[in-house]
């Protein structure tokens, strides 16, 4: 079961690429980056893409490693990275996106979602283990 849960997350992974392919449209970025000088434009782009390498590389992981992810002490470290960025990301939506929307609450909600998802493989893959 653990590694079925593993191939959700992949897929979570890549709802995430999406999203963030879409972040120029959704947010308006051709209008609302004219207002940032050209290296914090640019610095934001470049950020985007890079986390969707980031969220593809995640998601490659859980479906390509789903038993070394569980069994491995480098396979484990790795998924406890992988849920500390989205725990980090949860915290990050209360300190930096402070805002009364709908959208913005449900995507808290589906940042606890995910860190919760990515946690349950790892804690019932180390209870497996335990004589």
């Amino acid at each position: 079961m653990p590694e079925a849960l593993l191939y959700v997350c992949g897929v979570y992974n890549l709802l995430f690429v999406m999203l963030h392919a879409r972040f120029w449209r959704l947010l308006r970025w051709r209008k609302q980056l004219k207002k940032l000088d050209r290296i914090n434009r640019g610095v934001m782009q470049i950020m985007n893409v890079q986390l969707m390498y980031v969220f593809a590389v995640f998601a490659a992981l859980c479906f390509g490693f789903p038993h070394e992810l569980l069994s491995s002490s480098l396979g484990r470290f790795v998924l406890g990275s992988i849920i500390v960025f989205w725990l980090g990301r949860l915290i990050e939506q209360f300190v930096f996106l402070r805002v009364q929307n709908r959208v913005v609450h449900w995507l808290t909600v589906g940042l606890f979602i995910g860190t919760v998802l990515h946690s349950v493989p790892l804690l019932l893959g180390l209870l497996a283990e335990r004589p």
